[in-house]
């Protein structure tokens, strides 16, 4: 199912500090994933979605299980970064993702990419379909 017909973007602010860089003092590339899943967590924590709460009230965690990206200009000590997410596709127990890390100075494309996770039972760690509650904020009423 896709999200939505217009696309809706989630921006969170990240700072680069001296410890997300190499000795060049340019973001290590890893660190983009890092972003990224703080995009996506604060996006759920604004819809009133907390993970340890949907962990001990709904018995889901979940997972990565597909990424891809491109690094397009690097980022460096003391940027100030957005981390700009959208949800492009809900499944039955899985959540797709676009993303976008832009630097706020010039809005130039750090790192975009695509991301996939996979909801899961907390307990067997085994694919499970997206709580109710969970499914019908992100896709409404009708989910």
């Amino acid at each position: 199912m896709e999200a939505s017909n217009t696309r809706s973007w989630f921006d969170w602010p990240v700072r680069i500090y001296y410890e997300d860089t190499d000795a060049a003092g340019i973001v290590f590339y890893a660190n983009y994933l890092r972003y990224m899943e703080r995009g996506r967590t604060e996006w759920l924590r604004t819809l009133g979605l907390e993970q340890d709460q949907l962990r001990a009230e709904q018995g889901v965690v979940f997972a990565v299980t597909t990424v891809n990206l491109n690094y397009l200009t690097p980022a460096r000590f003391n940027d100030l970064l957005t981390v700009r997410s959208s949800l492009t596709q809900l499944g039955g127990a899985s959540l797709e993702f676009e993303q976008h890390i832009l630097r706020v100075s010039n809005q130039a494309v750090c790192c975009r990419g695509m991301v996939k996770v996979a909801c899961l039972d907390a307990m067997t760690l085994r694919p499970r379909r997206l709580p109710l509650i969970l499914a019908a904020t992100i896709g409404g009423p009708d989910y």
